[in-house]
């Protein structure tokens, strides 16, 4: 069985205002992850998940992408073990 885990994800760039939590909940969801996506106040994007390591790993590069009107400069990402504190996928 493949291993969970979680990872922390702020994505820099044009990322508010153009779709981009809700391409992350799509994305999310598709891939049977659990957490949370939400704006920050200096219109950076925080996306914390848990799940199988390859889900994970395909969301990070769908990240990178963005949809379509979004311009994505940087992702720090952060790695630790999983909490198993949600139960679906939600934007807030």
């Amino acid at each position: 069985m493949e291993e969970n885990i979680r990872a922390e994800f702020i994505v820099s760039g044009l990322v508010q205002g153009v779709g981009f939590r809700y391409f992350v909940y799509q994305n999310a969801v598709s891939l049977g992850l659990r957490g949370y996506t939400r704006n920050l106040w200096d219109g950076k994007v925080y996306t914390i998940v848990e799940g199988g390591k390859q889900a994970v790993e395909q969301l990070h590069k769908e990240l990178k992408r963005g949809p379509v009107m979004a311009h994505v400069e940087s992702i720090q990402v952060e790695y630790n073990q999983p909490a198993s504190e949600f139960d679906g996928f939600e934007i807030r």
